[in-house]
């Protein structure tokens, strides 16, 4: 637990950080932080504010699947939105667009690091994905088609409310598989040692 927690709190934390240069780079967002943008827009509040906010109703949606959240679930919920806004607080998008290339390039290799981190920390899944793999078990549908059927979802409806998308938002979808395949055995921390002394 030593190393399992402060890896959990970083990969989280620099999971909102590159969230937030995605926005900043105005080159597309990943289709969650597309309808937090939407509701930030439409509504009002924080990019930051609306993570938390639809992190902790997507977890309540874990009651009727009888899905357990772990510290990890819980910390994804607060976490990323705060350090999200924070970001954004000290950060300006940069003028031109090779630039603003450079930085959603960057933001999202530091995106698939941070999910190798957070989840490779084995404290609980994110609820998002808590909900796509609680879907899996209940219906029986294929996880592909699940994750594929939310982020459709959830990318056309931030888009109705106004939500950026662009070719960010592709490259995202495309390279963020890969790019958590690649940094998730990397950073995943190791199972504790099971005591093989018998009473």
């Amino acid at each position: 637990m030593g190393r399992r927690i402060p890896q959990l709190f970083v990969g989280l934390a620099l999971y909102g950080a590159s969230a937030a240069l995605m926005l900043r780079s105005g080159l597309g967002l990943d289709p969650w932080d597309v309808l937090h943008q939407g509701l930030q827009r439409t509504v009002g509040l924080s990019v930051g504010a609306w993570s938390i906010i639809c992190g902790a109703l997507v977890l309540l949606l874990w009651i009727p699947m009888r899905q357990r959240p772990g510290l990890g679930t819980v910390a994804n919920v607060v976490v990323i939105g705060v350090a999200m806004d924070l970001t954004l607080r000290v950060t300006d998008g940069p003028g031109t667009l090779p630039a603003r290339i450079a930085l959603s390039v960057a933001a999202i290799v530091l995106n698939g690091l941070a999910g190798g981190l957070y989840i490779g920390a084995r404290l609980g899944p994110g609820p998002r994905d808590g909900l796509m793999t609680g879907l899996h078990r209940r219906t029986g549908r294929s996880l592909r088609l699940i994750r594929t059927g939310i982020e459709v979802t959830v990318l056309a409806t931030g888009l109705l409310l106004g939500g950026t998308a662009g070719v960010g938002t592709v490259v995202y979808a495309l390279a963020i598989g890969p790019l958590v395949q690649f940094f998730l055995p990397r950073c995943t921390a190791p199972a504790p040692a099971q005591d093989s002394r018998k009473g």
